[in-house]
């Protein structure tokens, strides 16, 4: 069967560069050997952030006094929490399978192996094979959690993120490895419903890709909740005896819990796939592409994990569109990677574009630097989620918004403003002068323009 595109997975990269294909005319087919919605909707962003919500509102019972409200009595169901989770994962991934049927995209179920001449070849799990023709074939595969060589995962005491979302049993103890946004989600999660939480993290800050003052900030956040926070810290080995992990660290102390997380990234899945026998180019586990995503053979396309950059949703789909309008011959813009979202959905939130203050002050400009606290903030008073602050840096000479960095209550909801605003080059003044509603967290963002200045008013 000959097709106009053939996207090979069906995650945000996928079924978004799926969707967009079919909109614009494109006979188009999308192969997933597992659900539809690839990992970040089955196993990922979604039954996270169900798993998160279900952490806030215990938190939210637990502190109940604090609202004028008296609860007697409250205990987390762990199983529950993980069926809620799950379930939600379904639901979303069943909306996946009808915006396929609405597009009218035909999805074929197994695994795929890319073949040259612009083909695909399918293996269901009969073992049965069909072999597919595409003009446009984009691999959109995405990663899985790496696996270190001294913290094997047996899918029971020593896990993946995959299998922290779907235990069966909730741990009295847990060692997370690694303290980018999956571990300190994970953190918050356990210790919120009552598992005693370790993290380790290898360098001088938790999360360390943010900026320094937010590290900091929930670095204090959590130990103030209960965390243990090792930083400066490896593990040298991970050996399971009588149900418990011997932890080995690199001080040569030793640590003990029933389950270690290992958060220590991903890869992108691209072996096995047929790159080399079609002869498409890699560079330390990605696939080497263009601008506009095309490999170094012509007809083959790849976007999200499995190519360099930010390994998020959000910038799989964008580069899924952006891949399509090009095949159509449509004018469109290279994506602006300087310009991309982060978010972290612990307690407090964690948001971010630009560049942080020390990576502003390496590529040598001149800043102003912005910050204001939400202990100011009447909103967030009201809400009873007073830490955190929003911090923005700005380049001195030009005005050129360089940075925003938010730790706090929602965080995640306020940094779309700023992402809109650097793509239209707005000034600081400009953000001054644009009235922002009151009460709300996100006037603390003009707030910390001001801030940077001089002309904040509320602190």
């Amino acid at each position: 069967m000959e097709f106009d595109v053939i996207v090979v997975g069906s995650g945000p990269g996928g079924y978004v560069a799926a969707i967009r294909a079919s909109q614009l005319g494109f006979n188009t087919a999308i192969i997933e050997k597992e659900e539809l919605g690839g990992i970040c909707l089955n196993w990922g962003c979604i039954p996270t952030k169900a798993l998160l919500k279900s952490a806030q509102v215990f938190n939210y019972i637990k502190h109940s006094e604090d609202f004028g409200i008296e609860i007697t009595k409250s205990n987390p169901n762990f199983e529950k929490m993980i069926k809620r989770s799950r379930d939600v994962a379904d639901n979303m991934s069943k909306g996946i399978d009808f915006l396929m049927k609405k597009n009218k995209i035909t999805v074929i179920k197994g695994f795929g192996k890319l073949m040259p001449n612009n083909k695909v070849e399918v293996t269901n799990e009969k073992k049965e094979s069909n072999i597919y023709d595409a003009k446009n074939i984009i691999i959109a595969t995405g990663a899985k959690s790496r696996v270190l060589e001294n913290i094997k995962q047996d899918g029971e005491f020593i896990i993946g993120y995959r299998k922290a979302m779907s235990l069966k049993k909730q741990p009295k103890t847990m060692t997370i490895v690694g303290s980018g946004a999956i571990g300190v989600e994970f953190a918050y999660f356990y210790k919120s419903i009552g598992t005693e939480v370790t993290i380790i993290e290898y360098q001088d800050n938790i999360v360390p890709a943010e900026d320094k003052d937010i590290s900091r900030q929930l670095a204090k956040d959590f130990k103030k909740s209960g965390i243990k926070i090792l930083t400066n810290t490896g593990v040298e080995k991970v050996e399971v005896k009588n149900k418990k992990c011997k932890i080995l660290l690199n001080n040569g102390e030793k640590i003990e819990s029933d389950v270690v997380l290992s958060a220590v990234g991903i890869e992108s899945n691209i072996s096995n796939i047929g790159l080399e026998d079609i002869g498409i180019a890699t560079d330390n586990n990605k696939i080497i592409v263009d601008e506009f995503y095309n490999t170094n053979i012509p007809g083959y396309f790849a976007i999200g994990d499995v190519i360099k950059g930010p390994a998020l949703a959000h910038v799989a789909s964008a580069e899924g569109i952006t891949c399509i309008e090009k095949i159509s011959g449509m004018d469109v813009q290279p994506i602006n990677y300087d310009n991309i979202p982060g978010c972290t959905y612990c307690s407090p939130e964690i948001a971010s574009v630009g560049l942080t203050e020390e990576q502003a002050k390496e590529k040598g400009y001149e800043i102003k630097v912005g910050k204001f606290p939400f202990s100011a903030s009447g909103k967030a008073n009201a809400a009873g989620h007073k830490e955190g602050f929003v911090k923005v840096i700005f380049d001195s000479k030009y005005g050129e918004w360089l940075g925003c960095h938010m730790i706090g209550y929602n965080v995640t909801e306020m940094v779309a403003e700023v992402v809109a605003a650097r793509n239209l080059e707005t000034t600081g003044h400009e953000i001054i002068k644009s009235i922002h509603p009151h009460p709300t967290m996100s006037e603390a963002i003009m707030e910390a323009v001001a801030a940077a200045y001089d002309e904040v008013i509320h602190i």
